[in-house]
């Protein structure tokens, strides 16, 4: 055997006992591994999954795409600690949870009967969102698409119309969320910081009597058997977004994340397309079985209104930053200034 080709021998033989980690040939397909709260079946899951499936045709073969529904990866705060230490890829989220990673989202969902309607929705998210969006990437996140679950109502054990009536209510809070919280407290109210997982027990025990929640969760969870009380009060829409980490992001092929980006698309069509009818639907569903629906009089809604726009105040700065509060309330004004024109 020539020198030459010695060497080159040896350099075929290093080759081939490289460990599969160092040697492309071996390296694993890629994954994704998703959480979020949203039930299993739920046409949040369906749309996610299906976000998967156009980039599994368009990644390496072999290609992953995991989505743990149901909370089994915990609270949406879990979901974010999971992410930043590589337990998970990314997760859909409500609010509640990305202002783990931006309180800026908070403007979106964490304002009392700020918003009369989904196109009010709307056009305070186009203008914040972008602004967002450049917030958590400096952070880390990159977002695939934004979008809505419903509205929040009260669901109790026992009847409840003014404001004043839940303050003999225990209600539940979301763990991660202390400004609320306190927020809470200092109005008089007797919030009990549970994570979602330990909302139905906490209603058959006692340890809570009432629940905000969107009517397709409640539906899913069963929130309304033991607590039989809606209160019709649109309080606040829950409003999220699907993320992944930005070194998941990074590590994707070109091809894939184009595939993302033209899944999450779909999704974002096909959920602002039945946002409404879900949540009336789920009611429906509730009502068939029992789910006593208190419509609020024109009295009562003046009730909560006033307290909503008394926590303004206190909310912009701490809950919702001043600039992001701003921003809404002037998108409000020029839509309603548009609207009253027409």
């Amino acid at each position: 055997m020539t020198r030459l080709s010695r060497r080159q021998f040896l350099a075929a033989a290093s080759s081939a006992i490289l460990l599969p980690w160092d040697n492309p040939a071996f390296a694993a397909p890629p994954a994704l591994r998703l959480g979020t709260l949203a039930p299993r079946g739920s046409i949040y899951h369906r749309t996610l999954l299906e976000v998967g499936q156009a980039w599994r045709g368009a990644e390496a073969p072999g290609a992953r795409f995991t989505v743990y529904a149901g909370g089994s990866q915990g609270g949406e705060a879990s979901l974010v600690r999971r992410m930043r230490i590589g337990q998970l890829n990314g997760a859909m989220m409500s609010a509640v949870g990305l202002i783990e990673i931006d309180r800026a989202t908070a403007a979106l969902q964490l304002l009392p009967m700020m918003f009369r309607s989904w196109d009010e929705v709307d056009a305070a998210g186009r203008r914040v969102r972008p602004m967002i969006e450049r917030q958590m990437a400096e952070r880390g996140f990159v977002v695939l698409y934004w979008a809505e679950a419903g509205w929040v109502r009260f669901f109790s054990k026992r009847p409840a119309l003014l404001p004043d009536d839940f303050k003999r209510l225990k209600m539940f809070a979301w763990a991660g969320d202390p400004a609320q919280v306190h927020l809470m407290t200092s109005l008089g109210y007797q919030p009990v910081v549970l994570e979602t997982a330990d909302i139905l027990p906490g209603l058959q025990t006692g340890l809570i009597d009432a629940v905000p929640a969107n009517a397709s969760w409640a539906l899913a969870s069963q929130i309304d058997t033991i607590a039989p009380y809606m209160l019709d009060l649109r309080w606040v829409p829950i409003v999220g977004a699907t993320v992944l980490t930005r070194a998941s992001w990074t590590a994707l092929s070109a091809a894939g994340r184009e595939a993302l980006r033209g899944g999450a698309r779909r999704a974002t069509a096909e959920l602002k397309a039945v946002r409404e009818s879900t949540d009336r639907d789920a009611i429906e569903a509730m009502r068939q079985r029992g789910l006593k629906v208190q419509t609020l009089t024109p009295q009562a809604r003046d009730a909560w209104l006033r307290l909503a726009e008394s926590v303004y105040p206190r909310i912009r700065g701490t809950t919702v930053p001043a600039e992001m509060f701003d921003a809404v309330q002037a998108a409000l004004s020029a839509y309603r200034g548009v609207k009253a024109a027409q």
